[in-house]
């Protein structure tokens, strides 16, 4: 068994200003940076025990994990490009409002050229194995937790995923910086804590 905690990366200037990312690689802006090191701060009082951390290879994620392994004094996060946000395809840097306007709704829209939504989930759970697999190796025979710095699509796949589409309700968003608890044990994932969401889609 693996103790996960999920974490949505800080905040980038295309998150604040309602721009779609998806695989564009955006960097954190500096209330990303500051959400990150809260990241830390929370983690730091919920830690028990040795952890290691990962993330997307995205800039935004990557530098997330960063910050919170040189505030955890952890070694430097490993990379996985199975982590990435989901490819929006022709939605990517088009506005929120301009989505719903060119597209519909957020979870139903059929947006071209974007990762379908089963391949981001399969995507996501492949590479959350591969990652406790290699976390498993390099840190047995303790029982070492995995922090997981990530997105937001995913992140709500995984949840979703575990709940069987219970959470998180539709139409909210998962707010950068934000937490989410798992354990993964025999190749399945199991959320214990869950962090809440932010209205509006994104």
């Amino acid at each position: 068994m693996t103790a996960l905690t999920l974490i949505r990366h800080g905040e980038t200037d295309w998150n604040r200003d309602r721009l779609i990312q998806g695989a564009t690689d955006i960097p954190l802006n500096d209330t990303g940076r500051r959400q990150a090191r809260e990241a830390a701060a929370l983690l730091r009082e919920r830690v028990d025990g040795p952890v290691s951390i990962v993330s997307s290879d995205l800039a935004r994620a990557r530098e997330t994990a960063e910050i919170i392994a040189a505030e955890l004094d952890l070694a430097p996060p490993r990379t996985y490009a199975g982590l990435r946000e989901r490819s929006y395809g022709d939605a990517e840097g088009v506005g929120i409002d301009e989505f719903r306007n060119r597209w519909g709704d957020w979870h139903s829209a059929e947006v071209p050229n974007a990762e379908p939504w089963p391949h981001l989930r399969a995507r996501g759970v492949t590479a959350l194995g591969e990652a406790v697999r290699d976390h498993r190796r390099d840190t047995a025979p303790a029982a070492a937790g995995l922090i997981v710095v990530t997105h937001g699509a995913l992140i709500r796949e995984m949840i979703r995923h575990a709940t069987a589409g219970e959470l998180p309700p539709a139409g909210h968003r998962l707010a950068n910086g934000s937490a989410h608890d798992f354990v993964y044990e025999r190749d399945h994932l199991r959320l214990i804590g869950y962090a809440g969401s932010v209205d509006a889609a994104a």
